[in-house]
């Protein structure tokens, strides 16, 4: 069996822990590799050797980082559908939603690439006489990033090439569910060139990240995961005097107006909610139907759903693949199994789907909710799967009003033609994403990411400005060059701008 290990200082590290997760092929249900899970020693090690290189790394010019950016770029273009291969064989996504998920990492190494602009400083001249403020950004030093599974390699990119490119030098802790792409991730930018120890990776589970948390040379740690997992990074890595930036969870909703598409909005339904099987941050969990138009947007919606193809995702023809465990599989359908005793009404039940040939893949067929309550698990819990809630509303004020009221607010999305409500929306709804006829509104690789509420324990968005921000530190320069004919003088008053 395969056994994943660690990348420490630019080279492999195989485990000395003699403890090992199973890595799945979620298609067959087999258990084909094992990745091994670290130490305390072993994280302490990768941290080591991230502070040897932030000597060099640090200091090294701008022109020098982004040509290995530059080539890293190269050869995750070359090596792209490789990466999703990996991706396909241990999440269980199909194969072109993989692609999708490296083209979007791409963009923040492409982003990273142009650090020379986004590191530019400020200067004030004269601000009293003969003197000139000026303001720069600095690396942090060590940070440390722990990412999920749904996004093995898009989550990953969203952080150390930001850092790097700023300075700092990078620990990265992947999930022990699909470590392999990570771990591709970081032999590849070595051999564009990063040199040792600015890049690693430990695999493992919680000693790992405790350990993370509590390392004294670790400056800043960035989260992605569920809101309690959040909460904790939080907590524990403030108490440890770490800059934290912790992602969480969502329950995203989707307002769609009496005037609006039905077709089209019931395809986007389709899509954002049932897309790599429901296990995206920003899938769209619950559709908020106003007016009239529930009944037959539910229709539309659920016509769409019986016709979708799921399978491997290796198989071109798959429409949508399995999800990460069968453990996960049971509990996304048990949300299905009481919908109707909590007063939901199940319009499409795909619990007893099963794929020919593959009855041992964690599969689930899609499902779809009506008229849930607000009270129900369906609806109050993130579910993390191919399963869509729609609920009712008699008024755009009553709907807006119910979205405010849950307890996160990642991203949501308004379908309409009405440009006035369109920008009453945006304004209103409390939540960090919002589309506009824009189902899943992921910013583009210049803009930030990130929730309100508990979908976010932290200062600062993911990537763009605030993930310049979060990876450095500002300091302002105050400087004079006296007059060779201005004495000074001495003068105890306080300085004025004069």
């Amino acid at each position: 069996m395969k056994t994943i290990t660690h990348w420490i200082g630019g080279k492999p590290v195989e485990g000395t822990s003699g403890r090992f997760g199973p890595v799945y092929d979620p298609a067959t249900g087999a258990q084909d590799k094992q990745v091994a899970f670290a130490t305390t020693d072993e994280v302490d090690d990768a941290v080591a050797a991230a502070k040897a290189a932030f000597e060099s790394w640090g200091t090294a010019s701008l022109a020098k980082r982004t040509a290995v950016l530059f080539k890293y770029r190269e050869l995750l273009d070359a090596r792209r559908d490789e990466i999703a291969a990996l991706i396909t064989a241990e999440h269980g996504k199909v194969h072109s939603d993989a692609l999708g998920e490296v083209a979007r990492g791409m963009e923040i190494v492409e982003l990273a690439c142009s650090i020379p602009q986004l590191l530019k400083g400020e200067l004030s001249t004269q601000v009293s006489t003969r003197v000139d403020v000026s303001s720069i950004r600095q690396p942090l030093g060590v940070v440390a990033g722990i990412t999920p599974f749904n996004f093995p390699a898009m989550v990953p990119m969203w952080m150390f090439p930001v850092a790097i490119a700023c300075g700092n030098t990078f620990v990265l802790k992947p999930s022990e569910k699909d470590p392999s792409a990570s771990y591709r991730l970081a032999e590849l930018a070595s051999e564009a060139g990063l040199p040792d120890g600015v890049l690693n990776v430990v695999q493992g589970d919680k000693v790992a990240v405790d350990r993370l948390l509590e390392h004294p040379d670790i400056a800043a740690v960035s989260f992605v995961g569920s809101t309690p997992i959040a909460k904790y990074i939080q907590m524990k890595g403030i108490e440890h005097g770490k800059r934290v930036q912790a992602l969480g969870g969502a329950k995203n909703h989707m307002l769609v107006l009496p005037d609006a598409d039905l077709d089209f909005a019931a395809d986007q339904a389709i899509n954002a909610a049932y897309g790599s099987a429901g296990e995206r941050c920003m899938a769209v969990s619950v559709v908020v139907a106003v007016g009239d138009t529930g009944d037959e947007l539910v229709g539309k919606i659920a016509e769409r759903a019986k016709g979708l193809k799921i399978g491997p995702g290796t198989d071109p023809a798959s429409e949508m693949g399995p999800l990460i465990t069968r453990e996960h599989r049971d509990k996304v359908a048990s949300y299905v199994s009481g919908a109707a005793a909590q007063g939901a009404e199940v319009v499409v039940d795909g619990t007893g789907y099963s794929v020919e040939g593959h009855e041992d893949g964690f599969f689930l067929g899609v499902s779809l909710l009506d008229k849930v309550p607000v009270a129900a698990d369906a609806y109050q819990d993130e579910i993390f799967g191919p399963v869509l809630c729609v609920v009712r509303a008699d008024t755009y004020d009553d709907a807006i009003k119910l979205i405010n009221g849950s307890r996160w607010g990642n991203g949501t999305a308004i379908f309409t033609r009405d440009g006035g409500a369109a920008r009453r929306f945006q304004l209103e709804v409390q939540a960090g994403m919002v589309g506009v006829n824009v189902p899943i509104p992921v910013p583009v690789g210049y803009h930030s990411f990130g929730g309100w509420k508990d979908s976010l324990f932290g200062d600062h968005h993911i990537y763009g400005n605030d993930g310049i921000a979060f990876y450095t530190q500002g300091k302002v320069i105050t400087t004079r060059w006296p007059d060779p004919a201005d004495s000074g003088g001495i003068n105890l008053g306080f300085p004025s701008n004069s």
